[in-house]
């Protein structure tokens, strides 16, 4: 990766532009006129995002991986129909909530070499499809392990650092948004402990959805596609009692956190509203995807070639893994609660 200061030419002049950049997007995250609306007047600076393909704005185009979505259907209702790399029509959670916040309109990825300064400093995703906290995971998968990302991220606040200084990065790090969405496993201990000691002071761990409901994990358990598609509970409760260890997890790391609230956001519960009562939410389809047949499409076998249903906005999941943009936002409404509050601790 190349310093920052050498897409401005001399170090000193560089030093001087980035330096008023800085300020005018500090000014902005303090509420200032050039920002969007902030909620409760937020102080929030950044959003950094890490995890896997449900995070995953793009990186994986830049990485060596067959795990890739940077080709139609997705994006299929992204701005400009463009795919970007999203495992999805449109959207995600964290596009949603970096709007909503009053930063800018969608996470870019870091591995992107087009950012701007600005938006390299307002917040990026490091997360990679097929990623997960258990190093294996991406060995085989051939992703952007966690471990990577987290280096990653110590990259980037040097890259910020020659830019705007030391001390102005601490605090751009301490007043941001840290998201976490990979999985299961132990290592998720560890991964908050590193992004505490790295500045990060607000940090939010997504949980696990109801596993047993994934198209393809239907289709895969049944042994039958089309026939009596149901969740299967067994494999969803599995999801559901980990959830319960991690939030006892969480709350006992607060305690020893140096000041840092680390939240966690429950996905279970909205996802399993959607499935068991879709109607509710405007769905029409909760067992299959959007993409192809919809009981086994996910990456490559969702291509430009793949039937697409005539409205993505009525399918719970794009694909036979991830969900919809329509099924991302009523996640984030029904997060909307618990990210309120901790706006409101940062106003």
């Amino acid at each position: 990766m190349w310093p920052v200061f050498s897409l401005f030419g001399p170090l000193s002049l560089s030093m001087y532009l980035h330096a008023i950049v800085f300020s005018i997007i500090f000014i902005n995250a303090e509420g200032g006129s050039l920002s969007k609306k902030r909620p409760f007047n937020n102080s929030i600076s950044a959003i950094f995002v890490f995890g896997d393909s449900t995070v995953d704005s793009g990186n994986n185009n830049y990485w060596k991986t067959p795990f890739k979505a940077n080709f139609p259907p997705y994006g299929m209702d992204f701005i400009n129909h463009i795919p970007t790399g999203r495992f999805t029509d449109g959207r995600l959670i964290t596009d949603f909530l970096v709007s909503y916040v009053g930063i800018k309109e969608c996470v870019p990825p870091y591995l992107d070499p087009t950012l701007s300064l600005e938006e390299l400093m307002t917040g990026v995703s490091f997360a990679s499809g097929a990623s997960g906290f258990d190093p294996l995971t991406p060995t085989l998968s051939g992703a952007i392990s966690m471990q990577k990302q987290m280096e990653y991220f110590k990259e980037y606040k040097t890259r910020v650092e020659l830019a705007i200084g030391k001390e102005r990065t601490e605090i751009l790090i301490n007043k941001a948004g840290f998201i976490i969405s990979a999985g299961t496993n132990d290592f998720v201990q560890h991964f908050i402990q590193d992004l505490i000691d790295q500045g990060g002071r607000i940090i939010g761990l997504v949980g696990l959805p109801p596993l047993g409901c994934l198209p393809v994990v239907i289709t895969l358990t049944l042994g039958s596609a089309f026939h009596n598609r149901e969740c299967i509970e067994s494999l969803s409760s599995v999801g559901f009692d980990y959830n319960l260890k991690l939030q006892n997890t969480l709350k006992a790391m607060e305690s020893y956190a140096y000041g840092a609230k680390i939240v966690y956001a429950d996905i279970y519960t909205p996802v399993d509203e959607m499935i068991r009562n879709p109607t509710q939410f405007g769905f029409e389809e909760v067992h299959r995807g959007c993409c192809g047949s919809g009981y086994i499409e996910t990456t490559l076998l969702c291509n430009p070639t793949s039937h697409v249903c005539f409205d993505a906005s009525k399918y719970v999941f794009f694909d036979s893994v991830h969900p919809t943009e329509a099924a991302y936002y009523y996640i984030f409404k029904a997060l909307r609660p618990i990210i309120d509050q901790v706006l409101k601790n940062y106003s």
